[in-house]
């Protein structure tokens, strides 16, 4: 899939909606990443949450997928 800033983003193995913020290289490990940002509420507050994923972990973000229906 190709990843692109402003679209919703989720681990394969389940997690939070998260928007892409950029695409890249890590200039750690010189591997493809992408640069995600999502909230987390903690107590009463929203936390911003900011990582990087290899895009072999990531797939669309599919909001019906929770509910059982799937987009065809």
């Amino acid at each position: 899939m190709d990843f692109a800033a402003g679209k919703v983003v989720q681990l394969k193995s389940g997690g939070p909606p998260m928007s892409v913020e950029s695409v890249g290289e890590d200039p750690h490990t010189k591997q493809p990443s992408v640069f995600c940002t999502w909230f987390e509420k903690v107590a009463n507050r929203q936390i911003l949450n900011r990582e990087k994923f290899n895009p072999v972990v990531l797939q669309k973000y599919d909001p019906l997928s929770k509910i059982g229906f799937t987009v065809i």
